[in-house]
């Protein structure tokens, strides 16, 4: 019988790396509310490698500045359409990539959309927190590790 790995404790808002972007730290929305995850990218254009559908972005990690700013490529592994908060429905580009929260690693399909007029570079979704996640909405920044330390000079565990 194949042990089920157990479910860690996030808050609403995370810290998240994405490693085969080479993003290191981004501010994350966890929303049991969305479906899909959704990663802030522009300028986004096709291509094809070698026979393989190909996409690439660039991808801002710091909210309101271009600080940092990153041309990501990426395998197209589809597009989906997505229905917004407020019913407005868009044919996303779909990537899969590897992720990290705390010390959870995972693969997670993102959608591609720009999210400048949102609070977060990025969203969190349901289809990437099942069997994975448990949220704690009254608490942010649980799987940062710079908090973890902060906590335990003060006495806490």
């Amino acid at each position: 019988m194949k042990k089920k790995k157990e479910k860690q404790l996030i808050g609403w808002r995370e810290w998240i790396a994405l490693p085969d972007l080479g993003i290191e730290k981004l501010k994350v929305k966890v929303d049991s509310g969305a479906r899909t995850s959704a990663l802030h990218a522009t300028d986004i254009e096709y291509y094809e490698r070698a026979g393989q559908p190909m996409v690439r972005f660039k991808v801002s990690p710091l909210q309101d500045t271009s600080r940092g700013q990153k041309l990501v490529h990426a395998h197209l592994v589809g597009k989906k359409v997505v229905k917004s908060s407020i019913g407005i429905s868009t044919r996303r580009p779909t990537i899969l990539t590897s992720a990290r929260i705390g010390e959870r690693k995972f693969e997670i399909h993102v959608t591609l959309i720009n999210r400048d007029m949102m609070g977060f570079r990025m969203l969190l979704g349901r289809e990437a927190l099942r069997g994975r996640f448990l949220i704690d909405t009254e608490q942010s920044f649980l799987q940062n590790p710079e908090r973890k330390k902060k906590l335990r000079k003060r006495g806490s565990k």
